[in-house]
């Protein structure tokens, strides 16, 4: 029992040692932030201290986590598939940050997802999701890591586990797949200058839970743009099934 007891006292002072102290001053760049867990992410780290930059798809998600935040959260309008959009955003973050480099870059968004079997895809409907959870990813990270080499700071990404399993056609569990590649190799590379690279694999969210109604109302669109001979090669019962 005695030997427990002071294991588990020598766990918690180290692991006490790896607690980030002085927030004050420490910048994280959160991407996705209208809604979900970026959102909820955004209020808790601004709650506690950091200074928060969020990154928004709409300004009425802007204006509403401004609205139930400090007055040091800062919110920015970004487009990942936008390169223009991207490159404003980087330049927001330089001039909030004010020469002391990104303690921390959460990359947190998720593009549109057509789901379907492969071929009733086209290539757009790659795009759709790769030109924003994996190449905006990509790009946003690449522009901000000199800030984040100055502060030796952190990126972590956050990928949804259900995207690891390959089970339906479309570009999500790609743009997870890759995600999980860049980290790694990206981990790997900024080791020598001081930051860490994190991948969080979480479940669902309970603000992103899966809407079957979405899901069918993108099968029903890839269907009836179908040619007639892959609907007969499929047949109307594999639809209604």
């Amino acid at each position: 029992i005695l030997a427990s007891i002071l294991s588990l006292a020598i766990y918690w002072i180290i692991r006490d040692r790896y607690r980030v102290r002085n927030l004050n001053g420490k910048h994280v760049f959160i991407t996705g932030c209208d809604t979900g867990l970026g959102n909820s992410l955004a209020k808790w780290l601004d709650k506690n201290g950091f200074c928060v930059i969020a990154a928004c798809a709409t300004e009425k998600g802007s204006q509403e986590l401004r609205s139930c935040s400090s007055l040091s959260l800062k919110t920015v309008n970004l487009n990942l598939a936008d390169s223009n959009s991207i490159a404003r955003a980087v330049v927001f973050v330089t001039e909030q940050t004010a020469g002391k480099g990104l303690f921390g870059l959460v990359s947190n968004a998720e593009g549109t997802a057509p789901v379907g079997p492969t071929d009733w895809l086209r290539i757009e409907d790659f795009h759709s999701v790769l030109d924003v959870s994996l190449l905006g990813l990509i790009e946003i990270t690449l522009k901000l890591l000199p800030l984040l080499k100055k502060a030796e700071g952190r990126v972590v990404n956050l990928i949804n586990a259900k995207g690891l399993m390959a089970f339906v056609g479309g570009g999500y569990s790609l743009s997870k797949w890759g995600m999980e590649a860049f980290s790694d190799t990206l981990r790997i590379e900024m080791q020598h200058f001081g930051v860490k690279v994190s991948i969080v694999e979480h479940g669902f969210f309970k603000a992103e839970e899966v809407n079957s109604g979405i899901i069918e109302k993108y099968l029903f669109k890839l269907w009836n743009r179908l040619t007639p001979e892959i609907k007969d090669s499929y047949g109307e019962k594999y639809l209604v099934k």
